[in-house]
C-alpha cells in the first residue's frame, strides 16, 4: 500500500487516538491530584519542601498535555493538507475548488481537536497549581 494511501486511511485514527490517550492521562492525573489535595494535611509535614514535593508530584503530565496537544493536532492538519495537495497533483489538472476546500476543511479538524484537548488541560493545571500554592500558604500559616 503506497504511503499516501496509508496516510489517507490511518491519519485520523492515529491523531485522534493520541489525543484521546492524552485526554485520558490528563483526566486521570487531575482526578488523582484533586483527591490527594482533599486528603492532604499540610500541618502534618515537618518542612515545606517535603510538602511541595508531594503536592507537585503528578502535575507534569497535565501541563505536558496542555502544551503538546495543539502540536499533535497541527501534525494531523499538516498531513491532511499534504494529502489534499497530493490529490490535487494526481488529478491531472482537473482541479475542483469544492474538493480542495473540503479537503482543507477536514484537515483543520485535527487542530481543532488538539486545541479542544489543550484548553481544559491548561485550565485544570492552573487550578491545581493554585491549590498547591494555597496548601503551601496553609503550611506556612500553621508553622509560623
Amino acid at each position: 500500500m503506497p504511503l499516501m494511501d496509508l496516510l489517507k486511511t490511518y491519519t485520523d485514527y492515529f491523531i485522534f487516538g493520541i489525543l484521546a490517550l492524552m485526554s485520558l492521562i490528563m483526566l486521570y492525573k487531575v482526578l488523582e491530584r484533586s483527591l490527594f489535595y482533599l486528603r492532604v494535611e499540610p500541618r502534618d509535614y515537618d518542612n515545606i519542601h517535603a510538602l511541595e514535593l508531594d503536592l507537585v508530584r503528578g502535575l507534569t503530565p497535565v501541563y505536558t498535555v496542555g502544551s503538546t496537544a495543539p502540536y499533535v493536532g497541527l501534525l494531523g492538519t499538516v498531513i491532511g493538507i499534504l494529502i489534499t495537495f497530493y490529490d490535487m497533483g494526481q488529478s491531472g489538472g482537473d482541479v475542483e475548488a469544492d474538493k480542495i476546500m473540503i479537503g482543507l476543511a477536514l484537515a483543520l479538524k485535527a487542530t481543532a481537536a488538539g486545541i479542544l484537548v489543550a484548553i481544559p488541560s491548561v485550565m485544570f493545571y492552573n487550578a491545581l497549581t493554585a491549590k498547591v500554592e494555597a496548601q503551601k500558604l496553609a503550611w506556612q500559616a500553621h508553622h509560623s
